[in-house]
C-alpha cells in the first residue's frame, strides 16, 4: 500500500492548471508593466520636449541671443567651441543673473546653451571657452535628449526600493556625463590650468573676484573629499565634487588620448 494512495484523483491535474494560470498571470502582468513603462517613458519624453519649447520661448523674452553683431567677442568664443567640438546646430543665449552658471537643453536641433551674465565678471576668455565647451560637450554627446530618455526610464513607477535604485543609477550616470563634458571643455580651451581655474571660480561664486576668497575657495574644494558625508551627498547629487572633477581633468590632460585629440583639433583649424 502506498502512503499517498489517498491523493484526490484530480489533484495533479488541478495543480498543473493552477501553475499554468499563475504563469499566464505573471506573463500578462509583465507584458502590461512593460507596455505601461513604454507609455510612461514616451509621455515623459513628450513632456520634456514641450517643456523645452516653452523654456526656449521664455528665453527669447528674457535673454539675449549671442550674435556677432551685438556680442562679437562672445560670439567668437562660441564659434570657436562649435568649430572644435562640432555639436551640431546650437544657439547660445546670455541670461541676466548674479549666479555663476550655464546649462544646455533641447531634444532636437538647434540645442540651446544658456550662459549667465555673472560668468563674465569673473572668467577670462580661456575660462569662458572651457565653460562653453563643457555645455557644447553635453550637446555633442547627446546628453540633452538622453537625459530625458534615461530620466523617463528611471522614473518608471515601481516599488520604492527599485525606484530608489533607479534614481541612484540615473544620478551616477549624470555625474559621468559631467566628467565627459569637462573633457569637452578642456578640448575646447586647450589649457588645463584654465579649465581648473574655471571650476574653482564656479565654486567660489562672485567671491572669485577677490584673490584671498579665491584661495580660500580652493582650500575648501581641496578638502571636499576628506569627509564621509561629502561622499554621501555626492551620491545623491547630479554633479561630482569639484575636487574630483579637477583631479579627473588633470589626469585626462596628462593622457595620450587627450594629446592625440588635441593634435587632431589643432590640425583641423
Amino acid at each position: 500500500m502506498r502512503t499517498t494512495a489517498y491523493r484526490y484523483p484530480s489533484e495533479h491535474l488541478i495543480l498543473a492548471i493552477t501553475i499554468l494560470l499563475v504563469l499566464a498571470v505573471i506573463a500578462l502582468t509583465a507584458t502590461a508593466t512593460v507596455c505601461a513603462s513604454v507609455i510612461f517613458v514616451l509621455a515623459f519624453v513628450a513632456l520634456a520636449y514641450q517643456m523645452g519649447l516653452a523654456h526656449h520661448r521664455q528665453l527669447v523674452r528674457s535673454a539675449r541671443r549671442v550674435e556677432a553683431q551685438g556680442m562679437p567677442e562672445l560670439a567668437e568664443l562660441a564659434r570657436a567651441g562649435v568649430e572644435r567640438l562640432q555639436p551640431g546646430a546650437v544657439e547660445v543665449y546670455l541670461l541676466p543673473s548674479r549666479e555663476l552658471n550655464a546649462y544646455t537643453f533641447g531634444l532636437s536641433e538647434p540645442k540651446v546653451v544658456v550662459l549667465y551674465t555673472a560668468l563674465f565678471k569673473v572668467m577670462d576668455a580661456d575660462e569662458m571657452l572651457f565653460i562653453i565647451g563643457h555645455e557644447l560637450g553635453h550637446a555633442a554627446l547627446g546628453h540633452t535628449w538622453l537625459n530625458s530618455l534615461v530620466g523617463g526610464l528611471a522614473g518608471v513607477p515601481s516599488p520604492f526600493s527599485a525606484a530608489a535604485l533607479l534614481t541612484l543609477a540615473f544620478l551616477w550616470w549624470n555625474r559621468a556625463c559631467e566628467y565627459s563634458a569637462d573633457r569637452a571643455g578642456l578640448l575646447a580651451c586647450g589649457k588645463p590650468d584654465k579649465a581648473v581655474s574655471a571650476l574653482v571660480k564656479l565654486g567660489a561664486g562672485l567671491q572669485a573676484l577677490d584673490r584671498n576668497a579665491l584661495e580660500a575657495a580652493y582650500r575648501r574644494i581641496d578638502a571636499e573629499d576628506d569627509q564621509l558625508l561629502s561622499g554621501l551627498n555626492e551620491a545623491l547629487g547630479s554633479h561630482p565634487m569639484l575636487i574630483r572633477r579637477i583631479e579627473k581633468l588633470r589626469a585626462y590632460a596628462a593622457s595620450a588620448q587627450y594629446q592625440r585629440l588635441k593634435a587632431q583639433l589643432e590640425r583641423r583649424r
